[in-house]
């Protein structure tokens, strides 16, 4: 038994998008980044998701899986009970099979849902540089066909200095013959069209939407897709605000993730990001809670995550208000950092907490 009085009850939360597995250090970048340097100049320069391909492709499965649980653990502490992990730091067919086996060995043993996405198209490595076209086979016909049953949707990053929206259709497509949910890294960098690409062929979200127009908006809302909101990267990259009052004005269901990664969102807090998604994207503090909550298990395709009702996951967090503040939910919204947890519940069983 647990006491929850003078506590606020929510559903387990849902981290709904990170890069959680991977190896090596981004700091030096992060140093060149505050000195004036765009990400995408160094991205192009071979540093960025590129030096963290080479450190990973350098850590064997045992490695990647203990560096995943142990930020997945943390999480799980903070009342995180479903993450999703992303591969897209191996970038070849064996690299990219080992950091899916790695995230879902790191979800075992840390005791937390863990969703896996394929990511494959997530940069063009350095010994393709100079053949797209052939990357972008080795990803639709080697790599994807190699690690389809350990996935559970299929990615692309689709921007400037990445894939383009012809490219990024072509690897959802293949996903999908897979049966792979569908999702988009999408209008970040430079407006491309991706999100309404991807609302076409069915997609469960798009991510990121500094730069989506009109007509993006309007396709997610016509076809019922969640618009993910990552405050974490916006910060770190110093970038403009999505359009929230255009997407709650179209009625499209907000989600609020971590985008946990070595460089451009190293942020593992998940109640960090929705009061970023609050003070800085202009979210309710109704719509932040949703955001960590059911719309983060819709843009999962599993509307049994992130609610508390009958027929769902069985997943539950018991937050403690901060001292002097009323046992309300906006109270947890209002300060910056994780609240005291007392209880962790993840399908059905106590995993944290002060019985």
């Amino acid at each position: 038994m647990v006491d929850g009085s003078g506590c606020v009850g929510l559903p387990g939360l849902v981290d709904c998008h990170t890069h959680a597995v991977w190896a090596g250090s981004r700091a030096e970048e992060f140093k060149r980044r505050l000195a004036g340097e765009r990400y995408t100049d160094i991205l192009e320069a071979g540093g960025g998701i590129l030096s963290t391909v080479r450190a990973t492709r350098a850590a064997d499965l045992e490695a990647l899986a203990t560096l995943c649980a142990s930020r997945l653990q943390k999480m799980r502490r903070r009342g995180v009970t479903t993450v999703e992990v992303k591969s897209g730091y191996g970038l070849a067919p064996e690299a990219e099979e080992r950091l899916l086996r790695a995230a879902r060995e790191a979800g075992r043993r840390a005791g937390i849902r863990v969703l896996t996405t394929f990511l494959g198209a997530h940069a063009v490595p350095a010994e393709h540089r100079d053949d797209r076209a052939g990357y972008l086979r080795e990803v639709i016909e080697d790599q994807l066909p190699r690690v389809a049953e350990l996935a559970d949707f299929v990615d692309v990053y689709v921007d400037q200095g990445a894939f383009t929206v012809e490219e990024g259709r072509a690897v959802l497509e293949a996903g999908q013959q897979y049966g792979l949910g569908l999702r988009v890294h999408a209008e970040q960098v430079a407006h491309t069209g991706a999100a309404a690409m991807a609302a076409a062929l069915g997609a469960t979200s798009a991510d990121h939407l500094e730069r989506i127009d009109a007509a993006g908006i309007e396709a997610l809302a016509a076809h019922g897709m969640v618009a993910v909101l990552l405050p974490g990267a916006m910060l770190y990259l110093r970038d403009a605000a999505p359009p929230v009052a255009r997407l709650r004005a179209a009625g499209v269901p907000m989600a609020v993730a971590t985008d946990l990664n070595p460089g451009t969102s190293p942020v593992d807090d998940l109640w960090t990001c929705a009061t970023l998604a609050s003070v800085t994207m202009g979210l309710t503090v109704e719509e932040a809670l949703l955001g960590i909550t059911a719309n983060a298990g819709r843009a999962l395709g599993r509307p049994d995550l992130g609610v508390l009702r009958p027929g769902a996951a069985g997943d539950m967090v018991l937050v403690e208000t901060p001292p002097g503040e009323p046992t309300d939910p906006e109270a947890l919204i209002q300060y910056l950092g994780p609240p005291s947890i007392r209880a962790v519940i993840h399908r059905g069983r106590i995993v944290e907490g002060r019985c």
